[in-house]
């Protein structure tokens, strides 16, 4: 009770500490209120009394309560296309899963690569890959595929959590898996379903917009590398005592041929997917139809073949959840930067480097953008708080647009390698208790060492060739 009281009172303290401090001058009160709800839904969302998708509905409420949005203003942000791709991602999950076409994909991997620990690590990373690029849920991509099998295959080599021997497998797949899944959350634009919040900001506040194919090809070189990296990195600083794992490749092989064939279900989904990228491609060359309707004719499509049914997509708790969660923020996000506020934020704050090179000024503010998110626990979160005022400061320092869209795109995922709750699927790689708190941040932190040196330099060079800046 003690604990849920002071969480009230973190939540609320933080608006009420904004409100009645005197707005900056040329700045409406209403202006300062909306700031002020908006950053004790935030903080709300971090030390949550409520869930998170709780604490934004009252938030998008007090917008219309205190007057600083009509009815209308704090409500559409349902209509906004972008909440609708990521609903529309979770459904596409629940496809996948309940057909077997992800598991039936992780169980290929584990077949070709799972003859030794860290073939078989990399069999999974595989799975997470190929699934990324079309299934933008990474809680359901881990969560629902990768993390059964991890734990299914740990078990076999009696490594479990609670009788001393997680070492042998699991706490270094736990580990692995986490911050490989980092890496391909921010490769691909569907690799997390807040990036398509993030191409909207970069579009809206940059003129920017990163397609799904120019998302990829700035990402694949830099991402590639890293993935070659950080499970090296983490074999040698947390190594499994187990080497080989042939079972896992047998294991795998007997589960293939209990699945059976490719089920009609599945043909269904992977042409659903492969058709709703292939028109998201040639969108402004084929037609004008835009990527959420494109994402629910294919739900459509999926519910016509009966592969899912509607009482499954009215069952689905987490998608309609996240749909109040973005909704309410992108919306309040929004708002506020036609404010000015923000517009206000980045010269005060650009104006701390004047002196400096643009690129001494990109590098100091990307690395306080990154670390940042020690205080989030969603990349979502974070980036709808701090994208668009750091996008607006270090294009006002002199930085290239598309070296800065890009930059930020990529660090805003990549900083979820911070914490055990950094990003949804890290309470569920941490909940399976092969982990420890104190190694995991600290693998945490040196894999995003890893991770800004890597993309802030083969990033870059690979960026100018692309001729993004």
């Amino acid at each position: 009770m003690q604990k849920s009281l002071l969480k009230w009172a973190v939540t609320i303290g933080s608006g009420v500490v904004i409100a009645i401090i005197p707005p900056p001058d040329g700045v409406a009160y209403s202006s300062w209120l909306l700031l002020a709800i908006f950053i004790a839904t935030i903080v709300g969302s971090i030390v949550q009394p409520l869930t998170g998708s709780a604490i934004v509905l009252l938030g998008v409420t007090a917008t219309a309560v205190f007057g600083v949005l009509k009815p209308f203003d704090a409500l559409k942000g349902y209509a906004d296309p972008v909440v609708w791709i990521v609903l529309s991602a979770f459904f596409l999950s629940i496809a996948v899963i309940k057909t077997g076409l992800g598991r039936r994909i992780a169980l290929l991997f584990i077949r070709a690569l799972g003859k030794s620990t860290f073939g078989l690590s990399y069999a999974l990373i595989g799975t997470d890959f190929v699934l990324a690029s079309v299934v933008p849920s990474n809680g359901a991509r881990n969560g629902g595929i990768v993390i059964p099998i991890a734990l299914s295959v740990s078990e076999s080599y009696d490594s479990r959590p609670d009788d001393g021997t997680a070492g042998r497998l699991g706490e270094y797949l736990m580990y692995l898996l986490y911050q490989c899944e980092v890496v391909i959350g921010a490769t691909f634009l569907t690799g997390h379903a807040g990036n398509f919040v993030m191409q909207k900001l970069a579009n809206e506040n940059a003129g920017l917009n990163v397609t799904y194919f120019g998302w990829l090809a700035a990402a694949i070189v830099p991402s590639l590398v890293s993935l070659a990296i950080i499970p090296a990195f983490i074999y040698r600083f947390s190594p499994p005592e187990i080497r080989s794992t042939p079972g896992a490749a047998s294991f795998a092989r007997e589960e293939l041929k209990r699945m059976g064939a490719v089920s009609r279900d599945e043909w269904i989904v992977i042409g659903t997917l492969v058709g709703v990228i292939f028109i998201w491609t040639m969108q402004g060359r084929l037609h004008s139809i835009d990527p959420s309707i494109v994402a629910l004719s294919g739900i459509g499509f999926l519910l016509l073949t009966k592969v899912l049914t509607w009482p499954e997509l009215m069952g689905e708790k987490n998608a309609w959840s996240t749909f109040i969660w973005y909704g309410g923020l992108v919306n309040m996000a929004t708002a506020l930067g036609e404010t000015g506020l923000t517009k206000l934020f980045a010269q005060t704050v650009a104006a701390q480097t004047t002196g400096m090179t643009w690129m001494m000024a990109l590098a100091i503010l990307l690395v306080v953008y990154f670390y940042a998110h020690y205080l989030f626990a969603s990349v979502t979160a974070h980036a709808l708080a701090m994208y668009v005022p750091f996008l607006m400061v270090t294009i006002t320092a002199g930085a290239p647009a598309g070296l800065a869209v890009l930059a930020l795109n990529y660090f805003s995922t990549l900083s979820a390698s911070l914490t055990h709750f950094g990003t949804t699927p890290g309470p569920i790689y941490f909940g399976t208790g092969y982990a420890k708190q104190s190694t995991w941040w600290k693998i945490g932190f040196i894999a995003s060492l890893i991770n800004i040196a890597v993309f802030a330099t083969i990033g870059t060079a690979w960026w100018k060739l692309l001729g993004w800046w």
